[in-house]
């Protein structure tokens, strides 16, 4: 199971943060979130994914960020349609074919799902083959970052075999809870865990030692050689 630690914004934290070595990196490009990322992502690990967080944002602006920041992933957080995917994957693959000084790769595109005490997983199927990866997050007043774990024994009615990250509200208290849902029929598709909030001294920052913590806790050798 891979990490993906969301909400950066300061340089000195998101080097001590890519020290620890998680799977993603995420930065919000989002305005009216409190961690909107607005300056230059310093150099990363190869092994780390860079990713941009996004709300209805317009392809072109999506793009041109991704070129910027040279992303390996976008995070689609609002109401976006499976054509608006579809676009977006076809804009990325021209827009990176005609930039020289950037590796050839398609970024990989994952779709973000709300949750709270059900969940219809029929909207799911129009986005099976213009996405990379499902996010399921918990519902609630914003766009993520909310604080707080949706009901995870909903993801046993998961009838996709498309990989997913599991993300809301996830911190230390739920580290007991982690471990019985990987042993679950509901985590047989997660890829990844995804964290924010839970990890902060204030928005954007992360607390380091807790991160460590959890990640020696809920991620085992043999999933971080994979």
């Amino acid at each position: 199971m891979k990490l993906k630690v969301c909400g950066m914004k300061y340089e000195d934290n998101i080097s001590q943060i890519a020290n620890l070595q998680p799977d993603y990196l995420g930065f919000i490009f989002y305005k009216k979130s409190a961690r909107h990322f607005n300056t230059s992502i310093s150099e990363l690990p190869d092994s780390i994914k860079k990713t941009g967080v996004f709300v209805d944002e317009s392809i072109e602006n999506v793009i041109e960020l991704i070129n910027t920041h040279q992303l390996q992933a976008v995070q689609l957080h609002g109401k976006e349609s499976p054509e608006y995917c579809s676009a977006l994957r076809d804009a990325e693959r021209i827009s990176i074919s005609h930039e020289k000084n950037l590796k050839k790769v398609q970024v990989e595109i994952i779709k973000v799902f709300s949750i709270k005490n059900e969940f219809n997983f029929e909207v799911l199927k129009p986005y099976e083959d213009v996405c990379d990866y499902f996010l399921f997050d918990t519902k609630g007043k914003l766009p993520g970052g909310n604080g707080y774990t949706f009901d995870w024994s909903v993801l046993n009615n998961y009838p996709s075999t498309k990989l997913f990250f599991l993300s809301g509200g996830i911190g230390l208290d739920q580290v007991d809870a982690i471990k019985r849902f990987k042993q679950s029929e509901a985590s047989k598709y997660c890829y990844a865990l995804d964290v924010n909030s839970k990890f902060e001294i204030e928005p954007g920052l992360k607390n380091i030692e807790k991160l460590k913590v959890f990640k020696n806790n809920v991620i085992t050798k043999e999933e971080r050689l994979k």
